[in-house]
Protein backbone atom coordinates (compact mmCIF):
# COMPACT_ATOMS: atom_id res chain seq x y z
CA UNK A 1 0.00 0.00 0.00
CA UNK A 2 0.71 3.64 -0.61
CA UNK A 3 0.65 5.46 2.76
CA UNK A 4 0.48 9.05 3.44
CA UNK A 5 1.33 9.22 7.25
CA UNK A 6 0.42 13.57 8.49
CA UNK A 7 2.57 14.19 11.97
CA UNK A 8 0.18 16.45 14.03
CA UNK A 9 2.26 18.85 16.23
CA UNK A 10 2.46 16.82 18.56
CA UNK A 11 5.05 14.35 17.01
CA UNK A 12 7.13 17.74 17.14
CA UNK A 13 6.45 19.41 20.16
CA UNK A 14 4.12 18.41 23.19
CA UNK A 15 1.78 21.31 24.32
CA UNK A 16 3.16 23.53 26.52
CA UNK A 17 6.86 21.95 25.58
CA UNK A 18 9.55 24.55 25.43
CA UNK A 19 10.56 25.06 21.52
CA UNK A 20 14.21 23.86 22.14
CA UNK A 21 15.87 21.42 19.38
CA UNK A 22 16.56 18.99 21.90
CA UNK A 23 12.65 18.41 22.53
CA UNK A 24 11.77 18.88 19.00
CA UNK A 25 14.50 15.90 18.24
CA UNK A 26 13.57 13.74 20.77
CA UNK A 27 9.39 13.17 19.84
CA UNK A 28 11.24 13.16 16.12
CA UNK A 29 12.36 9.89 17.22
CA UNK A 30 10.15 9.00 18.74
CA UNK A 31 7.57 9.63 16.11
CA UNK A 32 10.26 7.78 13.31
CA UNK A 33 10.62 4.64 15.35
CA UNK A 34 6.23 4.57 14.57
CA UNK A 35 7.20 5.62 11.19
CA UNK A 36 9.62 2.38 10.62
CA UNK A 37 6.79 0.38 11.53
CA UNK A 38 5.05 1.10 8.93
CA UNK A 39 7.71 0.73 6.05
CA UNK A 40 8.94 -2.54 7.74
CA UNK A 41 5.61 -4.16 7.28
CA UNK A 42 5.67 -3.40 3.55
CA UNK A 43 4.53 -0.26 2.60
CA UNK A 44 5.11 2.58 0.50
CA UNK A 45 5.67 5.79 2.95
CA UNK A 46 5.07 9.38 2.53
CA UNK A 47 5.30 11.88 5.47
CA UNK A 48 3.81 15.02 5.76
CA UNK A 49 4.03 17.43 9.21
CA UNK A 50 3.21 20.44 10.50
CA UNK A 51 5.39 23.62 11.63
CA UNK A 52 2.95 26.01 13.08
CA UNK A 53 5.20 26.68 16.32
CA UNK A 54 8.38 26.49 14.48
CA UNK A 55 7.34 29.08 12.15
CA UNK A 56 5.46 31.29 14.43
CA UNK A 57 8.61 31.61 16.44
CA UNK A 58 10.30 32.37 13.42
CA UNK A 59 8.10 35.45 12.63
CA UNK A 60 8.67 36.58 15.89
CA UNK A 61 12.13 36.52 16.46
CA UNK A 62 12.12 38.28 12.98
CA UNK A 63 10.22 41.07 13.97
CA UNK A 64 11.94 41.66 17.02
CA UNK A 65 15.06 41.58 15.38
CA UNK A 66 14.16 43.95 12.26
CA UNK A 67 11.18 44.43 11.91
CA UNK A 68 11.71 46.35 8.55
CA UNK A 69 13.56 43.36 7.20
CA UNK A 70 11.25 40.54 8.01
CA UNK A 71 11.01 37.95 5.62
CA UNK A 72 7.25 36.76 4.56
CA UNK A 73 5.36 33.68 6.09
CA UNK A 74 6.43 31.27 3.03
CA UNK A 75 10.16 32.30 3.29
CA UNK A 76 9.90 31.23 6.76
CA UNK A 77 7.46 28.15 5.72
CA UNK A 78 10.47 27.05 3.69
CA UNK A 79 12.93 27.64 6.90
CA UNK A 80 10.94 25.44 9.07
CA UNK A 81 10.36 22.32 6.76
CA UNK A 82 13.48 22.39 6.06
CA UNK A 83 15.14 21.73 9.57
CA UNK A 84 12.36 19.59 10.42
CA UNK A 85 12.33 17.45 7.24
CA UNK A 86 15.95 17.51 8.26
CA UNK A 87 15.14 16.01 11.93
CA UNK A 88 13.01 13.28 10.80
CA UNK A 89 14.95 12.64 7.28
CA UNK A 90 18.16 11.76 9.75
CA UNK A 91 15.81 10.17 12.88
CA UNK A 92 13.65 7.77 10.06
CA UNK A 93 17.10 6.45 8.05
CA UNK A 94 18.60 5.90 11.79
CA UNK A 95 15.44 4.05 12.94
CA UNK A 96 15.73 1.64 9.39
CA UNK A 97 18.73 0.98 9.64
CA UNK A 98 19.67 2.98 6.48
CA UNK A 99 18.47 0.43 4.39
CA UNK A 100 16.19 2.72 2.64
CA UNK A 101 16.81 6.22 1.13
CA UNK A 102 14.87 8.70 2.45
CA UNK A 103 14.52 12.51 1.00
CA UNK A 104 13.29 15.97 2.17
CA UNK A 105 11.79 17.99 -0.54
CA UNK A 106 10.45 21.47 0.05
CA UNK A 107 7.16 20.99 -1.75
CA UNK A 108 5.26 24.16 -3.11
CA UNK A 109 1.35 24.14 -3.16
CA UNK A 110 -0.65 26.73 -5.43
CA UNK A 111 -3.46 28.43 -3.90
CA UNK A 112 -5.94 31.59 -5.07
CA UNK A 113 -5.91 34.86 -4.38
CA UNK A 114 -9.67 35.57 -4.39
CA UNK A 115 -9.84 32.70 -1.41
CA UNK A 116 -11.76 34.40 1.02
CA UNK A 117 -9.47 32.75 3.94
CA UNK A 118 -7.33 35.86 3.18
CA UNK A 119 -9.86 38.42 4.93
CA UNK A 120 -10.57 35.89 7.92
CA UNK A 121 -7.32 34.65 9.19
CA UNK A 122 -7.93 31.87 11.26
CA UNK A 123 -4.82 29.53 11.48
CA UNK A 124 -2.84 29.84 14.44
CA UNK A 125 0.89 29.70 14.22
CA UNK A 126 3.66 30.62 16.87
CA UNK A 127 3.42 30.15 20.79
CA UNK A 128 0.53 30.99 22.85
CA UNK A 129 0.45 34.11 25.11
CA UNK A 130 -2.22 35.35 28.07
CA UNK A 131 -4.35 37.33 26.65
CA UNK A 132 -2.78 40.51 27.67
CA UNK A 133 1.06 39.53 25.92
CA UNK A 134 -1.34 38.73 23.13
CA UNK A 135 -3.26 41.78 22.38
CA UNK A 136 0.48 43.97 23.60
CA UNK A 137 2.37 41.63 20.72
CA UNK A 138 -0.58 42.04 18.38
CA UNK A 139 -0.89 45.70 18.27
CA UNK A 140 2.86 46.03 17.98
CA UNK A 141 3.35 43.70 15.16
CA UNK A 142 0.23 44.20 13.69
CA UNK A 143 -1.27 40.50 13.74
CA UNK A 144 -4.78 38.99 14.10
CA UNK A 145 -5.06 37.08 17.45
CA UNK A 146 -7.55 34.79 18.39
CA UNK A 147 -8.10 31.99 21.50
CA UNK A 148 -7.05 28.69 21.40
CA UNK A 149 -8.09 27.04 24.67
CA UNK A 150 -7.21 29.00 27.11
CA UNK A 151 -4.60 30.79 25.98
CA UNK A 152 -4.06 32.96 22.75
CA UNK A 153 -1.91 33.06 19.52
CA UNK A 154 -1.44 34.93 16.63
CA UNK A 155 -3.68 33.41 13.78
CA UNK A 156 -2.63 34.36 9.90
CA UNK A 157 -4.62 33.08 6.27
CA UNK A 158 -5.26 29.65 5.23
CA UNK A 159 -6.40 29.29 2.11
CA UNK A 160 -7.02 26.27 0.25
CA UNK A 161 -4.63 23.78 -1.37
CA UNK A 162 -5.56 23.91 -4.89
CA UNK A 163 -2.18 22.11 -6.65
CA UNK A 164 0.76 20.43 -6.11
CA UNK A 165 3.16 21.82 -9.39
CA UNK A 166 6.14 19.32 -7.31
CA UNK A 167 4.66 16.03 -7.64
CA UNK A 168 6.60 15.28 -10.78
CA UNK A 169 9.48 15.03 -8.47
CA UNK A 170 7.63 13.29 -6.08
CA UNK A 171 6.92 10.18 -8.35
CA UNK A 172 10.18 10.40 -9.75
CA UNK A 173 11.09 9.98 -6.06
CA UNK A 174 8.94 7.32 -4.75
CA UNK A 175 9.37 5.69 -8.39
CA UNK A 176 13.25 5.12 -6.79
CA UNK A 177 11.85 3.81 -4.32
CA UNK A 178 12.64 6.71 -1.53
CA UNK A 179 10.97 7.26 1.56
CA UNK A 180 8.98 11.17 1.01
CA UNK A 181 9.35 13.69 3.43
CA UNK A 182 7.30 16.52 1.80
CA UNK A 183 4.00 18.90 1.97
CA UNK A 184 5.61 20.38 5.05
CA UNK A 185 3.80 22.57 7.01
CA UNK A 186 0.77 22.68 4.49
CA UNK A 187 3.27 22.92 1.72
CA UNK A 188 4.52 26.74 1.14
CA UNK A 189 1.57 28.41 -0.85
CA UNK A 190 2.14 30.35 -3.77
CA UNK A 191 0.01 32.06 -6.55
CA UNK A 192 0.56 30.95 -10.04
CA UNK A 193 0.70 34.30 -12.31
CA UNK A 194 -1.49 34.91 -15.38
CA UNK A 195 2.17 34.46 -17.29
CA UNK A 196 2.82 30.82 -15.64
CA UNK A 197 5.34 31.42 -13.48
CA UNK A 198 4.85 31.13 -9.36
CA UNK A 199 5.36 33.43 -6.68
CA UNK A 200 5.15 33.09 -2.85
CA UNK A 201 2.52 34.49 -0.65
CA UNK A 202 1.93 35.33 2.81
CA UNK A 203 -0.34 32.42 4.54
CA UNK A 204 -0.23 29.10 5.99
CA UNK A 205 -2.00 25.97 4.46
CA UNK A 206 -3.69 23.52 6.77
CA UNK A 207 -1.66 20.38 6.76
CA UNK A 208 -4.62 18.09 6.82
CA UNK A 209 -6.12 19.79 3.67
CA UNK A 210 -2.80 19.82 2.02
CA UNK A 211 -1.87 15.68 3.01
CA UNK A 212 -5.49 14.78 1.73
CA UNK A 213 -5.00 16.74 -1.51
CA UNK A 214 -1.40 15.15 -1.89
CA UNK A 215 -2.93 11.71 -1.33
CA UNK A 216 -4.94 12.06 -3.64
CA UNK A 217 -2.93 13.53 -6.41
CA UNK A 218 -0.70 10.24 -5.42
CA UNK A 219 -3.23 7.60 -5.62
CA UNK A 220 -2.22 6.56 -2.68
CA UNK A 221 -4.11 3.33 -0.60
CA UNK A 222 -4.61 5.35 2.85
CA UNK A 223 -4.12 8.15 4.58
CA UNK A 224 -3.14 8.90 8.57
CA UNK A 225 -3.48 11.82 10.29
CA UNK A 226 -1.72 10.69 13.66
CA UNK A 227 -2.47 12.60 16.37
CA UNK A 228 -2.38 12.54 20.43
CA UNK A 229 -6.15 11.24 20.80
CA UNK A 230 -6.62 7.90 20.24
CA UNK A 231 -9.66 8.29 17.67
CA UNK A 232 -12.02 11.01 17.45
CA UNK A 233 -15.05 11.16 19.67
CA UNK A 234 -18.49 12.10 20.17
CA UNK A 235 -19.16 14.30 22.87
CA UNK A 236 -15.29 14.74 23.52
CA UNK A 237 -14.58 16.19 26.77
CA UNK A 238 -17.92 14.49 28.76
CA UNK A 239 -19.01 12.07 30.66
CA UNK A 240 -20.59 10.56 27.74
CA UNK A 241 -17.94 10.65 25.50
CA UNK A 242 -17.31 7.51 23.06
CA UNK A 243 -15.08 6.88 20.74
CA UNK A 244 -16.25 6.79 16.69
CA UNK A 245 -14.72 3.74 14.95
CA UNK A 246 -16.14 3.86 11.80
CA UNK A 247 -17.93 6.75 9.69
CA UNK A 248 -18.33 6.78 5.97
CA UNK A 249 -17.50 10.80 4.17
CA UNK A 250 -20.93 12.14 4.75
CA UNK A 251 -21.47 11.27 8.20
CA UNK A 252 -17.78 12.52 8.84
CA UNK A 253 -18.92 15.81 7.58
CA UNK A 254 -21.79 15.99 9.45
CA UNK A 255 -19.96 16.00 12.98
CA UNK A 256 -19.74 19.08 14.93
CA UNK A 257 -15.84 19.35 15.68
CA UNK A 258 -13.17 21.58 17.36
CA UNK A 259 -12.24 24.26 13.90
CA UNK A 260 -9.05 24.42 15.61
CA UNK A 261 -7.68 20.78 16.35
CA UNK A 262 -10.39 17.77 14.79
CA UNK A 263 -12.83 19.58 12.45
CA UNK A 264 -9.81 19.61 10.08
CA UNK A 265 -8.58 16.67 10.55
CA UNK A 266 -11.87 15.16 9.86
CA UNK A 267 -12.66 17.40 6.52
CA UNK A 268 -9.49 15.86 5.31
CA UNK A 269 -10.32 12.56 6.19
CA UNK A 270 -13.77 12.59 4.50
CA UNK A 271 -12.24 14.21 1.24
CA UNK A 272 -9.94 11.95 0.84
CA UNK A 273 -12.10 9.04 1.61
CA UNK A 274 -14.21 9.99 -0.99
CA UNK A 275 -11.77 9.00 -3.45
CA UNK A 276 -12.01 5.02 -2.22
CA UNK A 277 -9.12 4.92 -0.24
CA UNK A 278 -9.20 4.57 3.35
CA UNK A 279 -8.46 7.73 6.07
CA UNK A 280 -7.78 6.69 9.71
CA UNK A 281 -7.53 9.22 12.29
CA UNK A 282 -5.34 7.98 15.68
CA UNK A 283 -2.00 8.23 18.10
CA UNK A 284 1.07 7.83 16.11
CA UNK A 285 1.94 4.56 18.12
CA UNK A 286 -1.02 3.15 16.43
CA UNK A 287 -0.49 3.52 12.97
CA UNK A 288 0.03 0.23 11.80
CA UNK A 289 -2.84 -0.52 13.49
CA UNK A 290 -5.10 2.28 12.14
CA UNK A 291 -4.17 0.33 8.96
CA UNK A 292 -5.72 -2.85 9.62
CA UNK A 293 -8.72 -1.11 11.10
CA UNK A 294 -8.32 -2.18 14.66
CA UNK A 295 -7.72 1.55 16.60
CA UNK A 296 -8.54 5.01 16.11
CA UNK A 297 -11.64 6.22 13.73
CA UNK A 298 -11.65 4.80 9.69
CA UNK A 299 -13.35 6.71 7.29
CA UNK A 300 -14.16 5.02 4.27
CA UNK A 301 -16.92 5.00 1.59
CA UNK A 302 -18.05 2.03 2.42
CA UNK A 303 -17.94 0.35 6.13
CA UNK A 304 -16.29 -2.90 6.92
CA UNK A 305 -19.02 -5.20 7.24
CA UNK A 306 -17.06 -5.69 10.96
CA UNK A 307 -18.15 -1.94 11.63
CA UNK A 308 -22.02 -3.40 12.54
CA UNK A 309 -22.71 -2.99 16.25
CA UNK A 310 -19.56 -0.86 17.14
CA UNK A 311 -19.45 2.60 18.37
CA UNK A 312 -20.58 4.63 15.38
Amino acid sequence: MLVVAALGGNALLQRGQPLTADNQRANVRTASAALANIVRAGHTLVVTHGNGPQVGLLALQGAVYKPDEAFPLDVLGAETVGMIGYMIEQELENALDHALPVATLLTQVVVHADDPAFQAPSKFIGPVYSRDEAETRATAAGWSIAQDGDKWRRVVPSPKPQDIPDLRVLRLLLDQGVIVICTGGGGIPVLRLPDGSMTGIEAVIDKDAASALLAQRLGADALLLLTDVDAAYRDFGTDDAAPIRHLTPPEARALDLAAGSMGPKMAAAADFAEAGGLAGIGQLEDALALLDGTAGTQVRSSPPKSSKGDSR
